[in-house]
């Protein structure tokens, strides 16, 4: 592909469900992001998203939900661009951002890392301890756990009394427990016509201690190729089962337009599942959801 040719384009999103008021973070996103472009689409990407975790008011980084015990934050996080680097991190705990450690094992034997694990390599890559439960995070906590002792569904299609049943945490129950499905995610096309995707969440909730989604999962949250890249967001449980991302990339590469690979990507769930699609192809970039989603586009 002639590299004169090819218009840098980045798309990030702030999370199915999130509020379009605080697109502003999306914006400001991008726009690092695009300023990390001439190191290439991956850079530009994990960038975005680093910014999107130190915002604080998105699932990710700063922002995460808290685990069902009212303590725990568990996060996920994973890039892939379309030279061949992957790396991913799953139920990492005390760091502050895990887009940056998924990098890191990019460049390690291993594509994936989880848990314990995960948090020993971020200190031996020099990433430092960090905790930071929110305020915001601790208020919806106490709503979930208000909302998982009424009758109403908190989690689509699973009862409340599933998470007694199998409660996994150290602590005791403290519910007598919807919120936090969202993960913030961006793809990027550079100039050179190479493509990335990076993501991050900080968990679903309500969830059981230990509970990964479609984030760190290549071909379910995110997926890049010499076609193009795709992010997602949403339900993983729903997300993974139909391998979303890579699902989308492909009907991108057979060449079907960006406005109707996304519309087909979002038909594949039904409407009361939350799910958001952004992607970036040779000539196009676009982002789709059946909730409202901050986003935001940036080419030069």
């Amino acid at each position: 592909m002639d590299h004169q040719a090819v218009r840098p384009a980045i798309v990030v999103h702030g999370g199915a469900g999130g509020s379009r008021s605080e697109e502003d973070g999306c914006v400001s996103a991008a726009r690092l992001g695009m300023d990390a472009m001439p190191q290439g689409a991956l850079a530009a990407a994990t960038a975005a998203v680093a910014a999107l975790e130190d915002d604080g008011r998105y699932n990710a980084g700063s922002g995460s939900v808290l685990c069902l015990d009212g303590r725990t934050i568990e996060m996920d996080a994973a890039v892939m661009d379309s030279k061949g680097m992957l790396g991913a991190v799953a139920c990492i705990q005390r760091v502050k951002n895990p887009v940056l450690v998924a990098r890191a094992v990019a460049a390690t034997p291993h594509w994936l890392l989880a848990g314990e694990g995960a948090e020993r390599f971020a200190r031996i890559a020099g990433f430092v301890p960090h905790y930071h439960a929110s305020e915001r995070a601790k208020k919806k906590h106490a709503e979930l756990v208000k909302r998982l002792g009424g009758t109403s569904p908190a989690t689509p299609g699973v009862a409340n009394a599933a998470f007694s049943q199998y409660w996994n945490y150290a602590l005791p129950q403290a519910f007598a427990t919807d919120d936090g499905c969202d993960t913030v995610g961006a793809v990027a096309r550079d100039a050179e016509g190479n493509f990335a995707a990076a993501c991050s969440t900080g968990g679903s909730a309500p969830s059981l201690l230990g509970r990964v989604g479609d984030t760190p999962i290549i071909g379910s949250g995110f997926y890049a190729g010499p076609e193009g890249a795709v992010a997602v967001t949403g339900i993983g449980e729903h997300i993974v089962r139909r391998l979303l991302a890579h699902t989308v990339y492909q009907w991108l590469a057979s060449g079907m337009p960006m406005d109707e690979a996304l519309a087909h990507g979002l038909a594949l769930f039904p409407q009361e599942i939350d799910i958001g699609i952004i992607a970036v192809s040779r000539s196009e970039s676009g982002a789709r959801s059946n909730r409202d989603m901050p986003r935001a586009e940036v080419s030069p």
